[in-house]
């Protein structure tokens, strides 16, 4: 996310500085909603790198939520830890799919997630790095929550 000032509206106890830090930090899966057919939304977690006021993550071309993503662009997405203290990021958004570029994107995130490109799962999703997409998310507005300080004396235990 850029340092620039942002359309994006922020609410939560954290500043966008803040959010932008915790989002550079993350190295956990962002929880990505998209509307069905159904009325009931479908859940996916994707790696994700912040990058100039959109959340990028890279899914195959034949993916379910890619499908569901070209039929409706508005999505929801969560980004925080399993473990205590519980704090994080949601929000809704704008999505958008291209294939330009993927490829590299799904490089800079094995790098971001696992370290190297070098493990069989690298060389596996690198082999169809063609059939993969960049889900660009342009967030509407974003939520930060952090129950750290009245978690503090919980964890102590």
């Amino acid at each position: 996310m850029s340092s620039a000032p942002s359309p994006i509206r922020l609410t939560g106890p954290w500043t966008e500085s803040r959010v932008q830090e915790f989002l550079g930090e993350a190295r956990i899966p962002m929880r990505l909603a998209a509307n069905t057919d159904s009325g009931f939304p479908i859940v996916l977690s994707l790696w994700f790198l912040a990058e100039d006021d959109e959340i990028l993550a890279v899914v195959h071309r034949d993916a379910r939520i890619a499908k569901r993503l070209e039929a409706d662009a508005r999505c929801a997405f969560e980004i925080a830890p399993d473990a205590p203290p519980y704090r994080g990021v949601r929000g809704q958004a704008t999505a958008n799919l291209d294939a330009d570029g993927a490829a590299a994107l799904l490089e800079r995130l094995l790098d971001r997630y696992l370290g190297s490109t070098d493990s069989s799962l690298g060389r596996f999703l690198l082999a169809r790095a063609e059939e993969e997409l960049i889900v660009r998310l342009r967030p509407n507005w974003m939520a930060s929550w952090d129950y750290s300080r009245r978690m503090e004396d919980a964890l102590d235990r």
